[in-house]
């Protein structure tokens, strides 16, 4: 999966698997804060993305220090999930 295919596809996994009614993942930009000012989202929404993420992609967020730097934003998301998928995964 390229880049821009992950990105979209991360943005629709957070509409639907946090179940946010009044966002499209057209609606949510690349750089924009998944967290707090971004998008609104708290510490269970933080704990929910990362079970959809790890079960989706086959990473591990093994700490909450890497969650905050892969949760950062969709580029960061993306750039995480490239580079902790095993090999052969897209």
């Amino acid at each position: 999966m390229d880049r821009a295919a992950l990105k979209q596809r991360l943005k629709e996994l957070l509409v639907e698997g946090l179940r946010l009614d009044e966002v499209r993942p057209g609606d949510i930009r690349d750089s924009e804060p998944i967290f707090g000012e971004g998008l609104g989202l708290d510490s269970i929404d933080a704990l929910e993305l990362a079970v959809i993420v790890e079960e989706a992609f086959d990473v591990s967020i093994p700490d909450e220090e890497v969650g905050k730097v892969a949760f950062a934003s969709i580029d960061a998301l993306a750039d995480f999930v490239l580079a902790n998928q095993p090999a052969g995964r897209a």
